[in-house]
């Protein structure tokens, strides 16, 4: 028995997909969502992509408020991460309409491949 699921739903299991992903490794959740918003949701890759990026914030927000009040997080030890964030995410958004979708799913898939690596090995 096949069950069918709603667009709304779709995106509900998706969205909570992502949001497992970040509260369990801190991140991550749009490695989950971008595969989930394309092959399932129907969304166009660069839609997928921008998509994420919008729905991961708040995940990651969430997230760290927690490990923030369970004393898991040094926000001293972020911040140099959270600048370089900053403007790398500033540079990647000005970039992203420019890059070819063939370059940004090979780009995608790398870090993929290296992230299941270094999970892997490491």
């Amino acid at each position: 028995m096949q069950i069918k699921l709603s667009d709304g739903a779709k995106s509900a299991v998706a969205g909570a997909a992502a949001g497992l992903a970040n509260g369990f490794f801190g991140g991550g959740g749009g490695m989950i969502l971008v595969p989930l918003l394309t092959r399932w949701c129907g969304l166009k890759q660069r839609q997928a992509f921008a998509t994420s990026v919008a729905v991961i914030l708040p995940l990651c927000l969430l997230s760290s408020v927690i490990y923030l009040l369970r004393s898991d997080l040094d926000l001293g030890a972020a911040l140099p991460y959270l600048l370089g964030g900053l403007a790398g995410g500033f540079l990647g958004g000005r970039l992203f309409r420019n890059v070819n979708m063939i370059w940004l799913r090979r780009g995608f898939a790398l870090l993929l491949l290296y992230a299941g690596a270094r999970a892997l090995f490491f």
